[in-house]
This record gives C-alpha cells, sequence and structure tokens, in this order.
C-alpha cells in the first residue's frame, strides 16, 4: 500500500505555467503530493481551463467582489478547507497576502519567485536583473511569510545572463528552471524531507554540495542544456 499523498491547492491569477508543471508531476507514481484544486482570483484566468481539462477540481474566489482584503482571504481560507488542502502552492497569484491569512498557512504554504532571493523582490524581476548587470540571474521557491518575497529559501535555481539577453529571452530561460524546482521543492515539502521551523528551513535530505549549489537538481550539464536550448 503506497504512502498517502499529500493534498495540494494552487493558487493562480492567469495561465499558471508552473501550476501545469506541478500537475505533471503529480501524474507520476512516486510523487507525493496530489493536485485536488486550482483556485483563481480572476474569473477569465486560462489556467483554470487546463485544470478543469486535466479533471482537477477548480474555484473562482474573485477580490473585486469583496469590500476588504480581509474578507476575500475569509472566503479563500474556506475554499481551501472545502477542498481539504493540506499545502498551498502560490503559482502567479498576484495578491499581496495579509499577515493574518499567511499565519494560518504557516509552513504550509509555498511560492516561486523569479529572482535569486534576497535581490530583486517584487515585480519586473528580469528587467532589473539586465539594468543591474548581474552575470547570474535565476529563480527561487521559498516558504511564504508575512513580509513580501522574504520568507525561508527551499530551493534556487540559476541560469546565466548572456550579453545579448532581452527580458523575454531571460525570463524564458528562467522560467524553464521554475518549471523544473517548482516541483522538486514541493515534492520535499510534501514528503516532510523539508520543513519550516522557526524561520528556517530544516530537514533530512542527503544532496552532494554541488548539486545543491543552483537548486536540488540541477547539475551541471542540465544547466548547459538549458543555455544552449
Amino acid at each position: 500500500m503506497g504512502v498517502r499523498r499529500k493534498k495540494v491547492s494552487v493558487l493562480i491569477s492567469g495561465r499558471g505555467s508552473n501550476m501545469q508543471a506541478l500537475v505533471r508531476a503529480s501524474r507520476e507514481p512516486d510523487c507525493p503530493f496530489e493536485i485536488c484544486a486550482v483556485i483563481s482570483n480572476e474569473p477569465q484566468a486560462k489556467g483554470l481551463s487546463f485544470a478543469a481539462d486535466a479533471g482537477i477540481a477548480t474555484a473562482v474566489v474573485d477580490h473585486r467582489q469583496f469590500e476588504s482584503r480581509e474578507a476575500f482571504e475569509e472566503v479563500l481560507h474556506e475554499t481551501l478547507l472545502v477542498f481539504e488542502s493540506e499545502l498551498v502552492a502560490l503559482a502567479g497569484f498576484m495578491r499581496i497576502l495579509t499577515p493574518t491569512f499567511v499565519r494560518n498557512w504557516e509552513g504550509r504554504m509555498l511560492n516561486i519567485h523569479p529572482s535569486l532571493l534576497p535581490l530583486f523582490k517584487g515585480l519586473h524581476t528580469h528587467r532589473r536583473a539586465l539594468e543591474a548587470g548581474v552575470r547570474i540571474h535565476g529563480c527561487t521557491v521559498h516558504f511564504v511569510t508575512a513580509d513580501l518575497d522574504s520568507g525561508p529559501i527551499i530551493a534556487q535555481g540559476a541560469v546565466p545572463v548572456l550579453p545579448d539577453d532581452t527580458e523575454d529571452s531571460l525570463a524564458a530561460r528562467v522560467l524553464k528552471v521554475e518549471h523544473r524546482i517548482y516541483p522538486e521543492a514541493l515534492a520535499l515539502v510534501a514528503s516532510g524531507t523539508v520543513r519550516m521551523l522557526d524561520g528556517r528551513v530544516v530537514g533530512d535530505w542527503q544532496a552532494d554540495e554541488q548539486a545543491w549549489l543552483s537548486s536540488p537538481a540541477v547539475t551541471r550539464r542540465s544547466l548547459l542544456k538549458d543555455i544552449t536550448s
């Protein structure tokens, strides 16, 4: 008899490309999580159609229908409970969450951010990376805390910034890595391998130092493949 998989609800606001990566990963027989619902604050989010076609339950909690952020989040929280969510994965969810909501899901809510945190918190990360002239850029999976893009880091993936990069080309290269490390990081949390304790990430994983330099499973060979593809 297999180990019970953790139920994950994914919050989106748009196409949900990272949500799609999580769904694909969840179909692997040894995956420790299942996607129990995809929830959006945007009724027209394209990711809802993908989820429905994949046989995943969907829901819309339109923030425009509420008089306050707190009222919106109360319904969002109740919706997560209806689906018996054990973990929450933010995947392009374009709402800043209040400390009260975050506390309710502390240690059980993850986000992926398109930069190597703590660099370039907030929006327009690829543009800002190019303007800053950094030579390495990437993405970060972290636990969500009350401070924006500041939670304990679970995994990071790095890509080079090439001399002829545009904002779009750099974003596309980073997105490939996002789709790889988000499922891996979520699996680490769902399996209990890593967890949040006293504001830090602790765990029992076994990995060689070089593999974790860029992310849990981004080897030098795979990184070069991303550069040239």
